[in-house]
């Protein structure tokens, strides 16, 4: 089985190359191009059915070379950070939007077997209810999760309209070891392990449903094997919701330690963008493919900070800066 994952160098899609790599698929994995030549979290990744990459999902005829000859696609490359989609707006359209087109147009054109595309649960905003099922209404409360609305439904176009062998795949608040600063939990655990006394944080209220990462990549693999998954959209998720203020509450119980919580006003969203409630219902995967997460929280943030403790991890994070 030879698979394809665009943002494999990133966070969810490193982990996934190397879950699909286990698993025995031979991975062509797409990392953004840089002049330094640099692969991102694949950089040490050593393996003879490894295929590194390097591209941009926005130029259309780069899609097409590297979808050929491949059975399925993962699609994960795309701008993520919430705050700065608030100032490069145009961005997210180009990379969210014309990038999944570029990849769908891409893998009908070399036929290629399956396609999952990967959605975010920012699409649902703050939950009209909950737990939150793949019907719920789609909120567009920043630019990124309009893109990614956007995104969502020109794959789905390409389903309903060339039987594009297509999932939408919509993972909740996914963490882990090498994750982004910009999310919530690296930015408290790299805070804390570097000693600070008062940790800097945006909103404590929001509730979101964190999803250990190789539960994520789990699910991914489950729904890719999956038939009745085409032409569905799927979420991720554990089930569970946890405020902010509890999330800190265990992490610092996790660590033994003390310390004071400064809320900053720059690390706060605009108020109706903010998304004050995720709670991802997972009856439907667990339905199709029977998935259910192997992680608790609790043993998922143990590892994720037994990972940020080693010195060499902890070194590529700034925390004392504010990551957008």
């Amino acid at each position: 089985m030879k698979a394809l994952i665009t943002g494999a160098d990133g966070f969810i899609g490193s982990h996934l190359t190397e879950f699909l790599l286990e698993k025995g698929y031979h991975v062509r994995a797409l990392s953004y191009y840089n002049s330094f030549n640099n692969w991102g979290w694949l950089e040490g990744l050593s393996n003879n059915n490894l295929e590194v990459v390097s591209g941009d999902i926005r130029d259309s005829n780069f899609c097409k070379i590297i979808t050929k000859d491949i059975d399925i696609v993962f699609h994960l490359a795309a701008l993520i950070a919430i705050p700065y989609s608030y100032l490069a707006p145009e961005s997210y359209i180009d990379t969210n939007i014309k990038g999944t087109l570029n990849i769908c147009q891409a893998s009908k054109d070399n036929k290629v077997s399956r396609i999952l595309v990967t959605s975010t649960s920012e699409v649902y905003g703050s939950a009209l209810y909950v737990p939150i099922d793949e019907k719920h209404p789609k909120q567009p409360q920043s630019p990124y999760s309009a893109s990614k609305i956007g995104a969502d439904a020109i794959a789905l176009s390409f389903y309903l309209t060339y039987d594009l062998p297509l999932t939408i795949v919509r993972p909740f608040n996914t963490y882990g070891p090498r994750q982004s600063a910009r999310a919530i939990i690296p930015t408290i655990i790299s805070q804390l392990i570097s000693g600070y006394k008062k940790i800097n944080i945006g909103d404590l209220s929001p509730t979101r449903d964190f999803t250990f990462v190789k539960d994520t990549c789990k699910g991914f693999w489950e729904i890719s094997n999956c038939d009745k998954a085409i032409g569905q959209e799927i979420n991720i998720s554990s089930n569970y919701e946890v405020s902010i203020k509890d999330l800190i509450e265990n992490i610092l119980n996790i660590l033994n330690i003390e310390v004071s919580i400064v809320q900053e006003k720059t690390r706060l969203r605009p108020q109706k963008s903010e998304v004050k409630r995720l709670w991802g219902d997972n009856t439907k995967i667990k339905k199709l493919t029977g998935f259910t997460p192997d992680y608790s929280l609790e043993e998922g943030l143990r590892e994720t900070i037994e990972w940020f403790k080693v010195p060499s991890n902890l070194i590529k994070y700034k925390p004392d800066i504010y990551n957008l």
